[in-house]
């Protein structure tokens, strides 16, 4: 499981660059106490580097980098470090797609199939009348990340997850309950492609990278990995950090594969803040910004350890919340080894960007709200101290769940059947399916459509398997097997949370 360890001091570096001159003098908490803050964090969350940005008034305030690209290595993180920003490629893609209905070369009330007559759903009736709204404000009916399992360092194609998206069943009735669903604004990418005969990675490009400058910004995650000045991938495993492999997600890419720095990051707020403006030139249409935070799904209530915050919306690649009298326009991004947060406060003309290289931590947030709350005039809460207490007790918890099984595994308990009889092939009716083989006495299973993933299945008793996955972002999972009789009927897989919530029933063929 993961939890923490020390870092040295001795390794942690910074690197400050020169900003513009505020209107304003910034807030004690950045001039005073944010390089000792963010040190201190980096030691206690296991954070090899940071990059956080500042807009106010127009202005890059702040630039600075801290830390490690890769944990070991003397290369520091600056401004134009890249990160992997994950799902805050979503506002990207539900800008591009409102741009074209700006230009009316589409219309956001446009059924889906009007562009892609491939699209399929389970019900027949929402595949009809699912319009390209639908695609990008998680409301398909769809369980938060259903389906992410078979999407992320899979070999499935394009094409193949569009299909597949049709033979999920949702969870919830359509357009009633809000669930995040990165398969929506992949089909909302294939969507852009064919209203503007570009890629959805060119059209990108074109009208939003080149004219704000950005120009280290990569839209694909196979990109980064030929990159010069690039943090590398992180993760915790069994209080150690780890380096792991670059997410694998170009198949489902307007969900989250654009890299960044935040160099580049802050011509995107100042365009957001500016209604669309950088350098005084339109980039993006006033409608477009506006459209593109309409609210559209209820996430639900919202709360605040401190402060006052009571709900949270979604609109366009964008959640909405109020925050002390204001609202708040934002999203975080979670991808293998990076979380990361973008941040508007378009009331105080504020913009914030938080990157980290590791994927367990909530100090990319912590930060955020430490610097809404500098500027807003509110009392300093130390919000990384107070998430990094919780989230050690989360993780401890965790931990002593998996040592527990462990501890069963421990216990040599027969199985409900000998290990011959759980070998074989298991299909999934959407996935594909499953292998299971003894090898060095243990029960192996790999996976048909991950090349990369493998897995391995101790015996905890009964019809229960302990799984231990090799990539630890994939988790440690108990495996129930169906059983009647002698015979092995199927096998229910799990994976991380991180990945997806839901479960993957096999049968035994």
């Amino acid at each position: 499981m993961k939890t923490f360890l020390k870092v040295s001091l001795l390794f942690l570096f910074w690197v400050e660059i020169a900003y513009a001159q505020p209107s304003a003098p910034l807030p004690a908490f950045l001039t005073d106490s944010l390089d000792t803050y963010v040190e201190r964090a980096l030691a206690s969350w296991q954070i090899p580097g940071v990059a956080v940005c500042v807009v106010k008034d127009g202005a890059v305030v702040l630039q600075k980098g801290y830390g490690l690209r890769e944990l070991g290595k003397a290369d520091k993180v600056d401004e134009n470090t890249l990160f992997m920003i994950g799902s805050n490629t979503k506002a990207f893609t539900g800008t591009a797609l409102a741009m074209l209905a700006h230009e009316e070369q589409c219309a956001l009330s446009d059924k889906v199939k009007k562009w892609l007559p491939e699209f399929r759903m389970h019900d027949p009736w929402v595949e009809e009348n699912a319009i390209l709204a639908d695609l990008v404000t998680h409301r398909l009916g769809m369980e938060t990340f259903q389906g992410d399992f078979m999407y992320f360092d899979s070999d499935f194609t394009t094409e193949e997850i569009i299909r597949n998206f049709g033979k999920l069943k949702p969870l919830y009735d359509f357009r009633t309950k809000w669930g995040y669903c990165n398969a929506g604004f992949l089909i909302a990418g294939e969507c852009i492609e064919r209203i503007s005969g570009d890629s959805w990675a060119e059209t990108l490009r074109k009208r939003i990278f080149e004219p704000l400058e950005m120009t280290r910004t990569l839209a694909l995650s196979s990109e980064i990995a030929g990159a010069d000045n690039r943090a590398v991938a992180h993760t915790l495993h069994h209080g150690a950090l780890k380096v792991i492999p670059y997410g694998e997600i170009d198949p489902v890419a307007p969900a989250g594969s654009i890299s960044s720095s935040i160099h580049d990051m802050s011509h995107w707020l100042l365009a957001q803040l500016s209604n669309g403006k950088y350098k005084e030139v339109e980039v993006i249409p006033a409608d477009v910004i506006s459209r593109t935070r309409k609210p559209e799904s209820i996430i639900g209530r919202a709360g605040h350890p401190f402060n006052r915050r009571h709900y949270q919306l979604y609109a366009m690649g964008w959640k909405l919340e109020d925050y002390e009298g204001r609202e708040i326009v934002s999203h975080t991004g979670g991808i293998h080894g990076f979380v990361t947060s973008v941040t508007l406060l378009p009331e105080e003309n504020l913009g914030i960007v938080v990157l980290t290289n590791t994927d367990q931590n909530y100090f990319y947030e912590a930060l955020k709200w430490e610097i809404l709350d500098a500027y807003l005039e509110l009392p300093y809460r130390n919000y990384s101290q107070a998430y990094n207490g919780y989230w050690k007790t989360m993780t401890a918890e965790q931990e002593a769940g998996i040592e527990k099984w462990r501890d069963t595994v421990a216990m040599n308990l027969k199985p409900a059947l000998p290990a011959e009889a759980f070998t074989g092939r298991y299909e999934h009716e959407v996935y594909g399916s499953i292998e299971i083989k003894t090898q060095e006495n243990m029960l192996q299973v790999s996976f048909e459509h991950h090349p990369g993933l493998n897995a391995t299945l101790e015996p905890m008793g009964g019809n229960r398997f302990l799984c231990t996955y090799n990539n630890p972002l994939y988790g440690v999972k108990v495996w129930p097997f169906q059983i009647e009789g002698r015979q092995v009927k199927g096998c229910t897989l799990w994976v991380n949370d991180f990945i997806e919530f839901l479960p993957y029933d096999f049968v035994k063929r």
